[in-house]
């Protein structure tokens, strides 16, 4: 090879980590786009359940409450109380989806035992009087 087929190799081997660089650069700033879309697709998502289950709650007490005053003539108060019980049943729901409140253990909850305590049994530290 002549000195200048070198150069010429040289200057393209160049030009070429210019390119390759640049397009690693890029390559990056698409990665973290992708990344920060990703989670907020995630994040609507969420939102969009914990909607969902706050109004099918408040609908289905008001429904509830519609058929009850139709059938049974109570006039508004059992549309009214359902509806109000629809509402806390959906906020609830919601609480719980988001992580605030503990829903407790069936097994516990039928055995009406705490759910802090194995076996629903009291400490061996206790005592019979509790101290």
């Amino acid at each position: 090879m002549t000195d200048q087929q070198k150069e010429s190799l040289e200057d393209r081997l160049k030009r070429l980590d210019a390119e390759l660089a640049e397009r690693r650069k890029t390559d990056g700033a698409d990665a973290a786009a992708e990344a920060r879309a990703a989670e907020s697709r995630t994040g609507y998502a969420v939102a969009m359940k914990l909607s969902s289950e706050f109004v099918a709650a408040v609908i289905v007490g008001a429904l509830l409450g519609y058929l009850l005053d139709h059938f049974a003539g109570t006039g508004p108060w059992g549309m009214i109380v359902f509806l109000l019980l629809g509402f806390g049943a959906g906020v609830l729901n919601v609480m719980r989806a988001a992580g605030m409140v503990a829903s407790p253990h069936p097994v516990d909850r039928l055995a009406g035992r705490e759910p802090g305590k194995a076996g629903g049994r009291r400490d061996e530290t206790e005592t019979k009087d509790g101290a």
